[in-house]
């Protein structure tokens, strides 16, 4: 008797949409929780916690759990610093057969010992991984123990992988956040802003602070990309919330308006259009005249240069087709913009962790027969990008092997990258890296290499 394998793409068919005719009033379903296996790249509940928390600068970071899920973080995302670089480091409790059995708190408090003894930290996280999570240790009376002992912040997260998706880990990381800040709201604001979700990958969070200067603009605190404990303290005091990883930040920013009544808004600071939009964005809700006027200023002397710069990209790219899959819906959007003003088509776009509101703009943004994705896996991946005909691939490192094995080219648009690509000077350096891949002469050996193997 012969079993015959169901299709994974009609297994999957709500996370699959293709935007033509009837079809395109389906909703797309997103944020569901991982599956095992290869249907799904989402990380788990922990990743999504620490990849948020890693950039502070000065904070120690303690994984309760076995060695593997240290090692799996460690210096996860390629955030640069301009101050302590402690997060480069990552401490474990290294659990064992014994310490599941017996219980791991009395190991975790002696690892907060031995950090303390020798590096005297103002802050430590505390990450609980699956097994933490499954044996019930309680990393709250063990934090509580720590902070009246030291005198210092010890602030559990509870972030065992099994328990959701990466975007729970993302709230798990927005709670530690909150804590962190305190229970005060303060009478008086600042006459400046917050920045969340930027993690200044290759120093990007420093373009957009000499924007925020040129407009007159003080950034108060930065959450988490090249932040420190003392500033992070004082975000209770800004006047207003920018979110750009909607993703990871939307909700801490709703949690900060809720308890310090700081209102927020999202930006995205990829592309020339998106960049000047978000610039506009800030100082119009601030509604300072002398902050709009710069701006304005800013914006004409920025944009004038990019766009120039942009011109011969323009001209080699044009009726190229892109594929993108990134990790959040905000990035997917402002790409396929970047792609439209290049003069290219966005054949496929997919995100890890979009929401159903990116997902119906990338729906209006995207043109007729593009195939829209949610949480898809290497296979989905190649047999669209073969079917469109795609000659770029955007994405992280796991889709490089890809796009590679194809003969397509590819930009790496995640943490491991070491070009900053925001801003209007980003916007260049897009431009030419997309250039420069797609039209390498590299490709048309890789094929004819693959063709002769084939015919062989």
């Amino acid at each position: 008797m012969s079993y015959q394998l169901p299709d994974p793409l009609e297994e999957r068919k709500h996370s699959i949409i293709r935007k033509t005719g009837k079809q395109q009033e389906e909703k797309i379903q997103c944020n569901q929780n991982s599956v095992a296996g290869a249907v799904s790249q989402r990380a788990c509940v922990y990743c999504g916690a620490r990849v948020v928390l890693n950039p502070i600068t000065d904070a120690y970071h303690i994984v309760h759990g076995p060695i593997g899920c240290a090692s799996y973080t460690f210096d996860i995302r390629g955030s640069l610093t301009s101050g302590a670089d402690t997060f480069r480091n990552s401490f474990s409790t290294d659990l064992r057969e014994t310490d599941i059995i017996f219980g791991g708190e009395k190991k975790l408090a002696a690892a907060i010992d031995e950090i303390v003894a020798a590096h005297h930290p103002k802050l430590i996280f505390i990450y609980s991984t699956c097994v933490v999570g499954v044996i019930g240790d309680d990393l709250e009376a063990v934090c509580r123990n720590a902070e009246k002992q030291y005198g210092i912040r010890v602030i559990p997260i509870q972030s065992s992988g099994f328990a959701g998706n990466k975007n729970a880990g993302y709230k798990a990381a927005c709670h530690a956040l909150l804590n962190l800040m305190g229970e005060e709201n303060p009478v008086e604001k600042e006459a400046g802003i917050n920045f969340l979700g930027d993690f200044n990958l290759a120093g990007e969070i420093w373009i957009n602070q000499s924007y925020f200067r040129r407009m007159g603009l003080p950034v108060v605190s930065k959450v988490t990309g090249d932040a420190r404990y003392e500033e992070l303290i004082k975000a209770p005091r800004a006047r207003l919330n920018i979110v750009q990883c909607a993703g990871s930040m939307t909700y801490l920013a709703k949690l900060m308006r809720e308890k310090y009544k700081i209102p927020f808004i999202n930006v995205s600071f990829y592309g020339l259009e998106d960049t000047a939009k978000s610039l506009r964005k800030i100082a119009y809700a601030l509604d300072e005249p002398e902050i709009l006027q710069k701006t304005e200023v800013l914006i004409q002397e920025e944009y004038d240069k990019a766009h120039l710069a942009l011109e011969p990209y323009r001209a080699r790219l044009a009726g190229k087709k892109a594929a993108i899959y990134v990790g959040g819906g905000f990035k997917a959007i402002s790409l396929i913009k970047q792609f439209r003003d290049l003069g290219m088509e966005t054949v496929m776009v997919g995100t890890q962790t979009g929401n159903s509101d990116d997902y119906e703009t990338i729906r209006q943004l995207a043109a007729e027969d593009t195939i829209i994705l949610d949480d898809t896996n290497p296979s989905e991946l190649e047999r669209f990008m073969k079917e469109k005909g795609a000659d770029i691939l955007v994405g992280g490192v796991k889709e490089r092997p890809l796009a590679y094995k194809l003969g397509v080219a590819f930009c790496d648009h995640n943490h491991e990258r070491k070009q900053p690509l925001n801003g209007f000077v980003g916007a260049v350096n897009f431009a030419r890296e997309v250039e420069q891949s797609i039209n390498s002469p590299v490709w048309h050996w890789i094929r004819k290499e693959r063709r002769a193997y084939n015919e062989k």
